[in-house]
């Protein structure tokens, strides 16, 4: 495992974690979580690369080891996605697959149904129809927890939530302003992402909508269930081995492709 920092288009620095040899996969991780958190501390990144793959693991700005900003400037509409779009760009990837979990699937249907990412395969973690369509109000409860910081008890839906962004050590004013840079998509666009497409949900997570439901909008996709949780299922072996199962070895997926 390395890390390194490039700097995304707009100057702000990010880290990039990188483990394995062979075909590049990106994997972006979720909302206020980070490389570390969603794809490392768990093996998932370990699994894929012993079949031949370089797992690239973006940590995104205001996430991990990434920077803070506080600027408004810092913050265009779709801010991710051109991050994302960076980091291939940075890489001078041509063939290359992408993988997201929550956050990052989102990211990354934005990014291909909008032609701005052009992977040749797609993972879809932990998302769902509303977490494309209805963002803003998924948006809204990140804005109140954020707002409403040290007021929010155990008691409250919203306490584990907070106590996951106080255990990241998020900064909660870059945090505000970039939950102001994601547009909700028009599902119509879904028929712009036509390679094939993995969509994973664990059984029990509903945070996003309905992920069958997505899988069902995309042209080319293959659904999967593994136990969990929206935060459960991430932890869990099984999430791993069904990207890994689906990727399978890179040498015959790049003779497929």
């Amino acid at each position: 495992m390395t890390t390194e920092h490039f700097l995304s288009f707009d100057g702000t620095e990010l880290a990039l974690h990188r483990v394995g040899q062979g075909r590049p996969l990106v994997l972006l991780h979720g909302l206020f979580s980070s490389a570390q958190m969603n794809w490392i501390k768990w093996g998932h990144e370990r699994r894929i690369a012993e079949l031949g793959y370089e797992v690239l693991m973006l940590d995104f700005r205001v996430h991990g080891e990434s920077a803070s900003p506080r600027e408004p400037e810092a913050y265009p509409a779709n801010v991710l996605v051109r991050d994302a779009a960076a980091l291939v760009a940075h890489l001078g990837l041509e063939e290359y697959d992408l993988g997201g979990f929550s956050l990052g699937a989102r990211t990354s249907l934005h990014g291909v149904a909008t032609g701005v990412l052009a992977p040749q395969r797609l993972i879809v973690g932990g998302m769902g129809t509303a977490g494309l369509g209805e963002w803003q109000k998924r948006a809204a409860h990140f804005k109140r927890i954020i707002d409403e910081f040290d007021s929010i008890g155990k008691g409250d839906p919203a306490y584990f939530s907070m106590q996951f962004l106080k255990s990241q050590g998020v900064d909660r004013v870059a945090a505000r302003l970039l939950l102001d840079t994601m547009p909700d998509l028009d599902l119509a666009q879904l028929a712009n992402v036509t390679m094939p497409t993995l969509v994973v949900c664990g059984d029990e997570d509903r945070d996003n909508g309905s992920a069958e439901e997505l899988a069902a909008l995309l042209p080319d996709a293959a659904y999967v269930e593994v136990p969990g949780t929206h935060m459960g299922s991430v932890t869990k072996p099984e999430l791993g081995q069904a990207m890994a199962e689906w990727l399978g070895p890179a040498e015959s997926a790049a003779r497929r492709l």
